[in-house]
């Protein structure tokens, strides 16, 4: 059986068409609009004319985006938000509430284990610690650690006098 090869024209293969004469144009459907979604292209550049030509007196609105808030390029070391001071009755309430500050507390505590602080955590403790001893100062509280170092030097040196004053030459 032989093979034909396949062609474009119109013959067994495929089927005849029409002329273009005799041929019934498509029906002409109506062209619908389309719905506009959004803002057309460079609106964002291109502000509306007309409003700002009605009001000339009203500020022109920036049409960008985004928040208008500056950026700080510098970083500043001074904190924005203050904190507001509790206020105290008597400076035996602010001794206390001195004495029951947790982070106080803590900052303590990584001093006596030989921590590093913080530039910030170090004028913290500074500040509360001079606090402190003025309140102990104006209510007449003395420091028992002091008073225990005292005592402590104090007999040592009673020690230290009383080894210098012994004569060696009785034991001889």
């Amino acid at each position: 059986m032989p093979r034909k090869k396949k062609s474009r024209k119109i013959g067994q293969i495929g089927t005849p068409l029409a002329p273009k004469t005799n041929r019934k144009p498509a029906p002409a459907s109506p062209k619908r609009n389309k719905k506009t979604l959004g803002k057309p292209a460079g609106t964002r550049n291109n502000p509306e004319q007309t409003n700002s030509q009605s009001k000339p007196n009203k500020t022109v609105k920036d049409p960008r985006v985004g928040s208008k808030k500056p950026i700080p390029l510098v970083v500043d070391d001074k904190p924005k938000a203050k904190v507001a001071k509790p206020k105290f009755f008597s400076p035996a309430q602010e001794l206390e509430s001195i004495e029951q500050n947790e982070r106080f507390a803590l900052l303590l505590e990584k001093l006596d284990s030989d921590v590093a602080l913080t530039r910030d955590e170090k004028a913290f403790v500074n500040k509360l610690t001079a606090r402190h001893q003025e309140l102990c100062d104006l209510l007449g509280i003395a420091d028992e650690d002091d008073s225990v170092e005292n005592s402590e030097s104090s007999a040592e040196n009673d020690l230290y006098e009383q080894f210098e004053s012994i004569d060696i030459n009785k034991f001889k």
